[in-house]
């Protein structure tokens, strides 16, 4: 007597029992994947993590396992394109163009009147403050440099051009109207 055998349609086997052991076992593929569709590596980290989700959300539905990555980077796609759809835009269409506000001019008449007063006090200076005055500021020498040219130390210039400012400030001509 022989014993029957059952022939069932079993399921195949699927290469990935649980979510966990996929992930597992492909998350630096997809990883990789989402960071080419994304600048920033934290912005592809959540873009994978979204499209995971998804993909925990549906395992029960998919069929074939064997092309899970396919669910996935499609997943991945979708959401990106998704993502950069909503993206606020603040560019907004209008018949003027805003100006920026400018300050007026100064009058050139009073410019060229302060320029003579601050070239008057400056020849009231001592000739050596003077120097160093116009070497340091008219010539744009550095402290070090206008010590060199006129053969004094460092601590001199720093001096005589602190005092040549100070009376500069003192001069009636060139306070501000008040």
């Amino acid at each position: 007597m022989t014993t029957p055998v059952c022939t069932s349609a079993a399921k195949p086997a699927t290469p990935y029992p649980s979510f966990a052991t996929y992930m597992r076992a492909r998350g630096p593929v997809l990883l990789r994947t989402a960071r080419s569709l994304t600048a920033n590596p934290n912005d592809a980290e959540d873009l994978l993590q979204t499209a995971l989700t998804k993909t925990y959300v549906a395992w029960e539905r998919i069929e074939d396992h064997r092309a899970l990555d396919g669910y996935v980077r499609r997943a991945l796609l979708n959401t990106r394109t998704s993502q950069w759809r909503k993206r606020k835009v603040d560019e907004f269409t209008c018949e003027d163009l805003p100006e920026p506000e400018t300050a007026p001019e100064p009058d050139a008449a009073e410019q060229q009147a302060l320029r003579d007063a601050m070239w008057q006090a400056v020849m009231k200076l001592p000739d050596r403050q003077r120097a160093m005055l116009v070497l340091r500021y008219y010539e744009d020498l550095s402290e070090a440099q206008t010590a060199e040219v006129l053969g004094v130390s460092i601590g001199t210039v720093k001096s005589a051009v602190s005092r040549a400012l100070g009376k500069l400030r003192e001069d009636p001509e060139l306070s501000p109207a008040r």
